[in-house]
């Protein structure tokens, strides 16, 4: 008895029924016999970074691997930001988002030229910040900026219950995909104030490039468009602005030292009969505030 004669209907035989009888569509190999193997083509080798999940140790701190993670810079590059918001017209009454802010690289003078409690920063990895508050800040900067200013959190939540005047994502488009970039886009968009001005830089490519384009890179990660590195056509921005009233401007060069882009987004009055934006209620509500007070009670300024 075979296991053809099982899927044919016929009544099974239990002296005749072989229990390493093959499946039905297997050839009969003897041993040492191999299967044809099957081509693996590996376009792009290379380990992502887990960008929210890395934790920094108190020695890798004191070496200043938290400084290295975010791309070093860290004299010249901090201030670069600061000057550029300046020239756009920053002023010290003015409220600053920092998305991606990392250890404080710019933030440390953001919050020295801004009123105190004006600066508010919002980054993925929680052990990154809370480095640049513990070791970067001083005793004066950290009295010019409440720790209910700052957030941990993934997903770009920048719901602080304050507008925004300017918002900077500096070095973050060009490590999430173009969804990532909607969202983002979508959850700062109640946040800012109309007129509000949001920059961010980005890699782009004509739209003659392909999609399937691998970009080499002298630092040894390539760039595409589908992962990290990534790089985004123009015309895929200003589609992602239209999750929300926006209205998006290619910037092009600033002055960023590995050639990346401005794109700036400036938040205008909604068309009329726009659909309000949907308030989470009832258990999803729950759920956000709890989240946010599990954040407020890990991100603790005496660690």
């Amino acid at each position: 008895m075979t296991w053809r004669n099982l899927l044919s209907g016929v009544s099974p035989d239990h002296d005749a029924l072989m229990p390493n009888d093959p499946p039905l569509g297997w050839a009969a190999r003897s041993e040492g016999d191999h299967l044809a193997q099957i081509e693996h083509r590996v376009e792009t080798a290379g380990e992502q970074p887990d960008y929210s999940g890395r934790e920094f140790s108190p020695a890798e701190i004191e070496a200043g691997a938290h400084r290295a993670f975010i791309g070093g810079i860290w004299d010249t590059h901090g201030e670069r930001q600061l000057e550029y918001l300046k020239r756009q017209g920053l002023q010290p009454h003015h409220r600053l988002l920092d998305i991606g802010c990392g250890p404080f690289r710019a933030g440390r003078h953001f919050i020295d030229y801004l009123d105190p409690g004006n600066y508010f920063a919002v980054v993925a990895n929680h052990s990154l910040i809370q480095a640049g508050y513990d070791v970067e800040l001083s005793d004066e900067q950290r009295d010019r900026l409440p720790t209910s200013n700052l957030r941990a959190n993934d997903r770009f939540d920048v719901d602080f219950g304050v507008p925004f005047d300017f918002a900077i994502a500096q070095s973050v488009f060009t490590h999430v995909s173009l969804n990532h970039v909607r969202l983002c886009l979508y959850r700062l968009a109640p946040a800012m104030r109309e007129g509000g001005e949001f920059y961010a830089t980005v890699f782009v490519r004509p739209r003659s490039t392909p999609v399937d384009a691998v970009i080499p890179s002298k630092r040894g990660k390539p760039f595409l468009n589908e992962k990290n590195v990534f790089w985004h056509y123009s015309e895929d921005l200003r589609w992602a602005s239209e999750v929300g009233p926006w209205r998006y401007t290619f910037v092009g060069d600033w002055g960023h030292p590995a050639n990346q882009k401005m794109a700036k987004f400036v938040r205008v009055t909604p068309e009329p009969g726009t659909p309000p934006r949907p308030v989470p209620t009832g258990r999803v509500a729950k759920s956000v505030y709890r989240g946010r007070r599990w954040m407020a009670r890990h991100l603790d300024p005496t660690r």
